[in-house]
């Protein structure tokens, strides 16, 4: 929407002359059920340093009615443009403004979102407002460091429940409100983005924490009455309860709000936002089939992540989104150790999957042409909401990670308890966090933090090993390269200083097993490690063991010789991961050949018994032959792969894990009739596979399957439907209609989501999951021109999240040849798009780029 951009500048000088009191907030949702507009009402008291002053509060709304500030109507044509109300001659001092508007409700995922369940016909809300979407619902100064604190009374439909962030304030007597008004204490003092509503009649639980000393939390978790036979409570409530228990021994500070409700809502944008004491989530993490152990392992460190910014974010929170990174790494780091370390965890193997999977993101992050510092240099609004990224969380954890290793776990905990108690419910820079840490830790971090924090780009770190006859280390030393940053990234590449481990591993029984290792500090170019002369050479040398720093690591030719034929047969999960992370990092360099990275899996993905590192080799590999390979072998790759899922498939044991993730994995690619055939008797009940049951979300992956391959037509599809009448199954239907491998449902899927603007946005994405479907390189081809010609006026007139997904999800990345790059060159030339959108087609680009550059690669092999 034209004029909701907000420059840093602007919010600084807006932070000198205010500061904010309080907020009144009423809004009657009574007509939800039929849903258009609300009319909020808002009264916000604040300070004004200056008297005369002029300023401005954010609102997004269709009408505004009345502005009265200090007690004076104000022309609402005359004040009210470009989603900011006007405010001049302020008092000094004391000012109350009040603000009457008709607000709306949404179907994007960004303020108040509507949604009807297809199952009972009732209407489901819940609020998100992060980065800038508080003033979609009210009148509000929408920065992060003009905390206040917050009232809200809401008239809802009779016998539904409203939930906020406080509790419910109810007086006796005579002052009772009616059964269908909530009024909520006030909030502590928080920002504008983290303030929540969820209203609907939600199922829900209810139990509580109970601490040291008397404490006693109140604990919630709510869903759709639909989802209730579903709901896991207990699993829930225990993974909570972890969680206040281990940081609150870690932070020294008490759970600093009243309530701690978790609400699983419909159509939900992202994994979970951490509203306080109203964390809301995804309600697919509400498992209506079987879902691996790897699920439960993300529900878990997401509730956890979420949990641990009610004291990092929200207790204390960024004076301005550049410090984004620090709310989101510290959250990732501390929820991955609490799994980690905690007593009692069921994910002690939790730093496995870190570096399985969040690691893997942020190296793919850091070597595209927007990789930026972890501290990014955020001007406006529009920089912060393409900035939830690799970097921003998953960079960021593991350069806390190599903090802890350099400062020691103990000292970083307790410059994390000084900061919290110095700075509660204020706004802080990334330089207060690191004087405390300096202080607990007798570590000067000025250097370490322009080193890592300040810089861009990934080091790359390779063993040097010379050994004499006997096999005896003469020398060793670790190489550090600083790789030139991708082609327009800003910045220059620099060597950092690294905390790493050395692993060395020997053959014992057909297994590898470290036997030694070395912890050090390297720097510069070349390190020497004079530990480990005079030692006999090992099967194995890992570098970064445990994974402590943030670089790729490269292998000598006698390790990479080992790794290759015993990948599988490490004893311990981690550096299984670390060497499966360097072989798929290898094949998106063009290092090592697709055809070569898939005889590698299959050769050690029988043996590789962590579920969610199996997984994702299964999306890695389908990946890698999809884009990376010669375009000549794909078939054949393909072909080898989907034999091999089967042969797993029938080959695993029953019920268990690895026999759903390979039944996945066979879904994904059966192509050939016999296959397909075999998938459609699956579905049907023909034929089993003995302890796998074929459940409501597997049947799913199936039918979309046989529609994107033509087996499966409309009447079957809405047969599906029929049987699977609710929101999920909708989502489902709408990708395997777009799937269907004709022109007319492309052409019928694109002209909904391009030329309409009316599809929700999990029914949206789900529409765009269907219609880019790799088998369908010629069909989609058209489709290239018609995103140039389209995507600058998608950008121009749908809400960001909308458009982010157009942008992204159908941009013609399956397209992978020169005249794609250069029809990107010529759009990026002439459009002249602003930075959020040159940035997100830019970040494609570079994929298409990138599979050129493999896929010569593979044809070289």
């Amino acid at each position: 929407m034209p004029g909701t951009n907000l420059t840093r500048e602007e919010a600084q000088q807006r932070a000198k002359l205010l500061s904010v009191d309080s907020y009144e907030i009423e809004l009657d949702l009574s007509g939800a059920q039929e849903g258009g507009t609300y009319p909020s009402v808002t009264t916000v008291r604040f300070q004004s340093a200056e008297a005369g002053a002029e300023t401005f509060i954010d609102l997004v709304a269709p009408a505004v009615h009345e502005v009265v500030l200090n007690g004076k109507s104000l022309d609402v044509a005359a004040v009210f443009r470009d989603s900011r109300i006007a405010l001049a001659h302020l008092a000094a001092g004391a000012n109350e403004l009040r603000v009457v508007a008709d607000c709306a409700y949404t179907n994007t995922g960004e303020g108040l979102h509507r949604f009807v369940d297809p199952v009972d016909e009732q209407a489901y809300l819940y609020t998100q407002f992060e980065v800038p979407d508080a003033r979609r619902v009210f009148a509000s100064f929408e920065q992060p460091d003009l905390k206040a604190t917050f009232r809200f009374t809401v008239t809802a439909p009779a016998g539904w429940t409203v939930i906020s962030n406080s509790p419910r304030d109810i007086p006796l007597g005579a002052d009772a409100p009616a059964d269908n008004v909530w009024r909520f204490e006030p909030t502590p003092r928080i920002s504008t983005y983290i303030t929540a509503l969820i209203v609907g009649p939600y199922h829900s639980v209810h139990s509580s924490y109970e601490g040291a000393d008397g404490q006693s939390v109140p604990l919630g978790i709510y869903c759709r009455p639909s989802l209730a036979e579903f709901l896991d409570a207990d699993a829930i409530f225990d993974v909570t309860r972890q969680g206040f228990t281990w940081f609150q021994e870690k932070f020294a500070y008490d759970y600093p709000f009243a309530k701690y409700d978790q609400l699983f809502v419909p159509e939900f944008n992202a994994g979970a936002m951490e509203n306080a004491g109203a964390v809301t989530f995804r309600d697919q993490y509400v498992f209506r089939s079987k879902v691996t152990d790897a699920a439960y392992e993300s529900r878990a460190e997401t509730i956890l992540h979420e949990l641990a910014h009610m004291w990092f974010g929200n207790l204390v929170t960024m004076e301005w989104w550049n410090d984004l990174w620090l709310n989101e790494s510290f959250a990732t780091y501390t929820s991955i150790a609490c799994q980690a370390y905690a007593e009692g965890s069921k994910w002690p193997q939790a730093w496995t999957s870190f570096a399985n999977s969040m690691k893997t993101w942020a190296y793919r992050q850091d070597q595209l042409p927007s990789t930026h510092p972890i501290m990014a240099d955020i001007r406006d609004l529009d920089d912060v909401l393409v900035n939830f990224d690799g970097i921003t969380y998953a960079k960021g954890a593991s350069v806390l990670k190599q903090l802890v290793a350099y400062v020691g776990q103990d000292a970083f905990f307790k410059g994390v308890q000084a900061y919290f108690k110095a700075h509660a419910f204020g706004n802080t820079r990334l330089s207060d966090l690191l004087g405390a840490l300096e202080e607990t830790s007798g570590r000067d971090l000025t250097a370490w933090s322009k080193a890592w924090l300040e810089t861009a780009g990934i080091n790359v770190l390779r063993p040097e090993i010379e050994t004499d006859e006997n096999g005896s280390i003469t020398a060793f030393a670790v190489r550090q390269e600083a790789p030139a940053l991708p082609a327009g990234a800003q910045g220059e590449p620099v060597l950092r200083p690294h905390r790493i481990a050395v692993g060395l591993y020997d053959l014992a029984d057909g297994k590898l097993v470290r036997g030694e290792r070395i912890e050090l500090d390297i720097d510069g170019d070349l390190t020497a490690v004079p530990e480990l002369i005079g030692r006999t050479r090992p099967a194995v040398v890992l570098l970064n063991d445990d994974d402590l720093s943030y670089a790729k690591v490269r292998l000598d030719e006698v390790s990479l010789a080992n790794v290759t034929a015993h990948l599988g047969d490490f004893t311990e999960s981690l550096p299984r991961a670390l060497c499966w992370a360097s072989a798929w990092d290898m094949t998106r360099d063009g290092e090592l050949a697709t055809r070569d990275y898939l005889a590698l899996v299959l050769s050690g993905i029988g043996k590789e018994s962590d579920i969610g590192v199996v997984q994702s080799l299964h999306r890695q590999v389908k990946l890698a032959v999809e884009l990376y390979a010669d375009p000549a072998w794909r078939g054949q790759g393909l072909a080898i792969w989907t034999e091999a899922t089967l042969e797993h498939l029938r080959a695993a044991e029953p019920g268990s894990d690895h026999q759903l993730a390979w039944a996945r994995a066979f879904a994904a690619t059966a192509r050939t009739e016999e296959q397909l055939t075999y998938l459609s008797a699956l579905l049907d009940g023909s034929a089993e596979v003995k302890g796998l049951a074929v459940d409501t979300e597997l049947r799913w992956a199936f039918l979309e399957r046989l529609a994107a391959t033509g087996v499966a037509d409309e009447p079957a599809i809405a047969a599906e439907l029929e049987r699977d009448r609710t929101a999920a199954g909708e989502r489902h239907a709408a990708t395997a209609r777009a799937a269907r491998p004709t022109a007319e449902a492309k052409a019928e899927a694109w002209a909904s989501v391009v030329e309409g603007d009316s599809l929700p946005n999990a029914v949206q994405e789900a529409v765009i999951g269907g219609f880019v479907q790799t088998d369908q390189r010629e069909l989609l081809a058209p489709y290239t021109a018609k995103y140039f010609a389209a995507v600058k006026e998608v950008w121009a007139t749908r809400s960001h999240e909308i458009a982010q997904q157009i942008a992204v999800g159908l941009y013609p990345s399956l397209q992978v040849s020169p005249e794609t790059l250069a029809a990107t060159d010529a759009w990026l030339a002439s459009a002249e798009p602003n930075a959020a959108l040159r940035r997100l087609v830019s970040e494609s680009r570079a994929g298409v780029e990138r599979a050129l550059t493999a896929q010569a690669a593979d044809a070289r092999a």
